[in-house]
């Protein structure tokens, strides 16, 4: 998710150029939509339920995570964010004026009532998750609250929004509605944490926006060599208690193939505590795949556990 817009003089956008689609989707960014729809198909996986026998309901649910929930929450962020985005990425589509006049505000609305019609066609379950995670897209980037002001709370809204809550309603969307059992949600909420470091690494790129408008992210607030040991640190430690957990749980392979996805990790993780704002765009590349991979595991590893 993006940072807040100083609630100082708005800035001014061309009003007289036409909204262009191509400016639409650039906004909604596409790219982010893997992590929650990664997230929602584990707790597909997870449910133990054949994919076969609920595809259709699968494939709306990862539409919902990620082109609608995840693509609502970029729309919001950049809106309330267009300020310091003019002084961090100026050719983002609003602060460029590629989307003119208040088409940021509205864009994410109309997304907003989309994406929880969907929702309430996948049952109450999925609504409630739903509207839950929208809740938190606004409450990050939207006065009063602007969750984002705070390094801790922004990242940990983030993380249960793209992991926690999308790997629980893939798993209800299953389950015919009903919640998953202890151990899926056990993960979920530890892969939730474990992505609070994820989300602190895309504050390095935007310390000197931040610090110019008073957000205090964890790179400004800590300075960038205690947050890159931080997020690191919150990243690697959930890993490790879901490999005692499926060790415990008689999974030794699986509990292994993380371990092993975990050492990688923190060879790249030295590295980047080394000169964590050269290299923060590194490691999201590669060491954070390497996370994912394991929660893919972890899923497979429950899904006849429950």
């Amino acid at each position: 998710m993006a940072r807040r817009a100083c609630p100082g003089r708005p800035m001014q956008t061309t009003t007289t150029q036409a909204l262009q689609p191509s400016a639409v989707l650039e906004l909604l960014k596409p790219i982010t939509w893997f992590p929650p729809m990664w997230a929602f198909l584990c707790g597909v996986i997870s449910s133990g339920v054949p994919i076969a026998d609920r595809w259709g309901t699968a494939l709306v649910g990862i539409v919902l995570a990620g082109p609608l929930v995840c693509a609502t929450s970029q729309a919001v962020n950049d809106w309330y964010d267009r300020e310091v985005d003019a002084i961090n990425e100026p050719n983002r589509p609003i602060p460029s004026g590629r989307i003119p006049g208040r088409w940021g505000l509205y864009i994410a609305i109309a997304w907003t009532v989309l994406s929880l019609l969907v929702a309430a066609s996948l049952g109450r379950w999925v609504l409630g998750a739903a509207a839950l995670g929208l809740a938190l897209a606004w409450a990050y980037s939207a006065p009063p609250l602007r969750l984002k002001q705070n390094g801790w709370l922004g990242c940990a809204a983030c993380g249960l929004s793209y992991e926690g809550l999308a790997w629980i309603t893939g798993a209800a969307v299953m389950l015919g509605g009903a919640l998953p059992g202890p151990l899926p949600l056990a993960l979920a909420l530890l892969y939730s944490v474990g992505a609070h470091g994820i989300m602190t690494l895309n504050d390095f790129k935007a310390i000197k926006g931040d610090s110019a408008m008073g957000i205090r992210s964890l790179p400004v607030s800590l300075g960038p060599d205690r947050a890159a040991v931080v997020a690191s640190a919150v990243m690697a430690a959930p890993q490790v208690v879901v490999i005692a957990i499926l060790l415990g749980e008689g999974r030794p392979w699986h509990a292994l193939a993380i371990a092993v996805l975990l050492v990688a990790q923190l060879v790249m993780m030295r590295r980047f505590i080394a000169a964590p704002v050269e290299r923060a765009l590194w490691y999201s590349g590669f060491g954070v795949p390497l996370f994912v991979s394991g929660m893919m595991v972890s899923a497979f590893a429950v899904r006849t556990l429950g």
